[in-house]
Formats: C-alpha cells, sequence, structure tokens
C-alpha cells in the first residue's frame, strides 16, 4: 500500500498543471513525504550540501534554502557550520515540517515565479534542489535569485534535465550571464535524482557566482 500511495503522490504532483493544484498535491503529500522519498532514496536535499560546502563559506552570511519542502537540508547545513539559515517554500504544510526541526532561523511562505519578499543582496548565498523540474517553478525565478544574492555571492541550484532547454532554463541562464548579472562556476554531469528508484530522472547542478 505504501509503494500504491508513494506513486499517486508523485503522479499528483507531477499532473499539477497550476501552483494552486501543486500546493495542494504537496498539501496532501507533506505528512509522509519524508518516509515516502528516503525509500525511493532522494538525493538531491544532501547531495547539494556539497556544492554549498565547496564555494560557500560557513560564516559567509546568510543562506537561503530555495523551495525548502520539509526543511530536510537544514541539520546536514547546520552539520557543516552554517547556522544561519533561512527557507521558502509554497506549502504551508511543508513549511510546517520544517520548524520543527529548529535549524532554520526564518522560514518564509512564497511563490517561485513572482517577486520574493527580500531586498536585494540579502543573501550570501541561495540554494536549491528538485525544485526546478517538470511542471514545478519557472526559469524566470532564477532572475530573483540572481537579485536577492549579494555581489560575490554564489547562486547554486540543480535543474532536471529535460527543461534545462524546454523550459527555458538554458536560456534564462546565458541571458543573466550575458546582463553581466553572474557568471557560470560550475556545471556538472547530469546525475539521479534517486539512488534507489526513478533512475530516469536525472538532474544537473550549476553554481553561479552573482556579480555587482
Amino acid at each position: 500500500m505504501a509503494e500504491d500511495h508513494e506513486t499517486e503522490a508523485l503522479a499528483q504532483v507531477y499532473a499539477a498543471a497550476t501552483p494552486e493544484e501543486l500546493a495542494a498535491a504537496y498539501a496532501s503529500w507533506a505528512a509522509t513525504y519524508d518516509r515516502e522519498t528516503a525509500e525511493k532514496g532522494y538525493c538531491l536535499p544532501f547531495v547539494v550540501t556539497s556544492w554549498v560546502a565547496r564555494h560557500v563559506p560557513p560564516k559567509a552570511g546568510p543562506i537561503l534554502d530555495v523551495g525548502v519542502g520539509t526543511g530536510l537540508s537544514g541539520p546536514y547545513m547546520n552539520a557543516l557550520g552554517y547556522d544561519r539559515l533561512s527557507g521558502l517554500d509554497f506549502s504551508e504544510e511543508m513549511l510546517s515540517i520544517a520548524r520543527r526541526r529548529g535549524t532554520y532561523g526564518e522560514l518564509v511562505r512564497a511563490e517561485l515565479g513572482k517577486t520574493l519578499p527580500w531586498n536585494d543582496a540579502a543573501f550570501a548565498a541561495v540554494f536549491s534542489a528538485g525544485v526546478f523540474t517538470s511542471g514545478h517553478a519557472p526559469a524566470s525565478s532564477l532572475s530573483e535569485l540572481a537579485r536577492i544574492t549579494r555581489p560575490g555571492g554564489h547562486a547554486i541550484f540543480t535543474v532536471r534535465d529535460v527543461i534545462i532547454e524546454t523550459g527555458g532554463f538554458s536560456a534564462k541562464m546565458t541571458e543573466l550571464e550575458e546582463a553581466g548579472q553572474w557568471r557560470r562556476i560550475e556545471e556538472s554531469e547530469p546525475f539521479r535524482a534517486f539512488a534507489i528508484d526513478e533512475p530516469e530522472v536525472l538532474v544537473k547542478a550549476f553554481v553561479f557566482e552573482v556579480l555587482g
């Protein structure tokens, strides 16, 4: 039964055609999300911390977890010495679980693709794992991530391989580079988002340094 429910939950997420439908799908999944994704070997909230640790010193300043979900990255970021964490998500049910972890100083409900509720250059770095995938946040979100990251800071995020071109992510990344808003530091090879199931789900990690 767990496997059937898990498949249904993922199907609802992937089938969502509007932000409202996606929010409803995550609301119904929130209570069992951690266990079910762990059973599938979902690794992105943990793997992304490797890129953060590679490029961002622990005492660099405040860091934003974009699409924080249930806050899976938080305890591991804390263990690596990052203690000034904020998070955003558009699901209040997921944020409620993230709050229980006690590792985020600030958790805000916000929707990617719209103006985010932070000033320019508010963060030393922003990172996002598993958010830029089919039917989720649009490529236009990257402009806001660049805006709220301070010059010399880093934007670190994964993108599902099948939407890098078709979802406009490649074009948006290049647009921001050509506008002098950031420069590409690193781009990974495609790798699995799930260590156990879903072998066809591949992502790439990107690291940009934001420019003044």
